[in-house]
């Protein structure tokens, strides 16, 4: 399959519009069932707990691997009345090939403000419904849930998470519950100015997507006119604490490929984690084809030709490989390849969509349940042990390679980046 195969993806590159409008429109709101914020149960603390992590294959050349220190959580009813401290089971989440849980994706809303060709259809949709999607109180239940089950890191995503009112608030409960890593990815375009409050809240990182420096070119792959808003949004983050901003960039070939290179450069320019990643079969308009995605393999062949890279160690489970310039340029590059170097058997992610679904993989074929339990009076233990059920039997691998791949019904902008 050939480029001039994805018809609707050719227009855009020929420079035919598609039927939008290609100002960002206001997102109706993506509230859910709010309702007042209540005062969370307290959040306590989990017993301790050590990550192990076992030796990955080779990715991009021999690596060094960097294995992280142990994470302890102190709880005090852990403790006799002598003050002595005796410690139990650590409360952990693994799958029945040994891998441990420790990363969460949230989506907090269906809603986007943009709608890039690798992600969903330039065609009129329709959003859930409102009492369709979690509301803040229940999705702050379920953190504190996945938290005392062992989740060390919290990813907020959409769609857009800035574009539903609330989500420095939710922060701000993930941070009481003593979650040790808090991020974000965004399309950058309400960023600029929610960068102060978001770092009041609590977020540590913050992912931004950016997939042409051509603001023209950004144009025609997001369908949005908001080039100048992202850019603004980009050096707020690069003048705070969250610095440095990791830069997404989905590379689609005969579309964007050719700015590899302006891309490696912008990261030495600005300081900021150029991130590239392989183009998924996750976009609405099914024409993802192997010729349009472009290798990791031929990024790094290409920036290191240029400049010179070299590998930093990086924690088994991490997706990105990560590279810094040999002549000590500022910036790195990461190369995320979940399509020609599966990195499935170091999994540490499930997601949890926005309407209340666990997805044990981005690929996963069926979703599963919580919206129910959290609505129909379950407790807490029991919404516990139905997480650790759906966990055990996480997939081996997204099977993208193998023959009679079938792509997830739903799309990126429903499960969450």
């Amino acid at each position: 399959m050939t480029f001039a195969s994805a018809p609707h993806i050719l227009a855009i590159a020929a420079g035919i519009q598609p039927a939008y409008d290609k100002d960002v429109t206001p997102t109706p709101p993506a509230c859910g069932r709010d309702i007042p914020w209540r005062r969370g149960e307290a959040a306590g603390f989990g017993l301790p707990r050590v990550r192990v992590e076992t030796p990955a294959p080779p990715v991009l050349g021999k690596e060094p691997v960097h294995r992280k220190c142990a994470d302890f959580r102190f709880d005090p009813d852990s403790m006799c009345e002598s003050g002595f401290l005796f410690f139990g089971e650590p409360m952990t989440l693994h799958d029945k090939f040994g891998r441990q849980i420790t990363d969460l994706r949230v989506s907090v809303t269906d809603r986007c403000n943009f709608r890039c060709v690798y992600c969903r259809s330039a065609d009129p949709e329709n959003y859930r419904e409102h009492d369709e999607i979690l509301s803040w109180n229940e999705l702050e239940r379920l953190a504190r849930i996945f938290a005392d089950l062992g989740i060390q890191k919290m990813r907020i995503t959409g769609g857009e998470p800035l574009v539903r009112d609330g989500v420095e608030v939710y922060l701000r409960k993930l941070t009481e519950l003593r979650v040790p890593d808090i991020s974000m990815t965004t399309n950058g375009h309400l960023l600029a100015e929610r960068v102060p409050g978001l770092i009041s809240a609590g977020l540590h990182r913050i992912n931004v997507s950016l997939d042409s420096l051509d603001p023209i070119k950004f144009e025609k792959i997001t369908r949005t006119r908001s080039y100048d808003s992202v850019m603004r949004g980009i050096d707020a983050v690069q003048a705070t604490a969250l610095a440095p901003a990791k830069i997404n960039a989905v590379l689609v070939r005969g579309f964007n490929e050719d700015e590899v290179e302006a891309f490696a450069a912008f990261a030495r320019e600005r300081g900021v984690i150029m991130r590239f990643i392989e183009f998924m079969p996750l976009d609405a308009d099914r024409h993802w084809s192997r010729d349009l995605m472009v290798p990791a393999e031929e990024v790094y062949r290409r920036i290191h030709a240029q400049w010179p890279l070299v590998q930093i160690p990086h924690a088994q489970s991490e997706t990105a490989r990560k590279y810094r310039f040999a002549d000590g340029a500022p910036g790195e590059i990461g190369l995320i390849a979940p399509v020609t170097q599966p990195f499935c058997g170091h999994c540490s992610r499930i997601r949890l969509t926005a309407d209340g679904k666990v997805r044990t993989c981005l690929f996963s074929k069926d979703d599963h349940d919580l919206r129910g339990m959290l609505r129909n009076g379950a407790s807490d233990a029991d919404i516990e042990e139905r997480i650790r059920a759906l966990v055990d039997q996480k997939e081996k691998g997204h099977r993208i390679n193998e023959a009679g791949f079938v792509p997830p019904s739903r799309t990126m902008v429903f499960i969450g980046g």
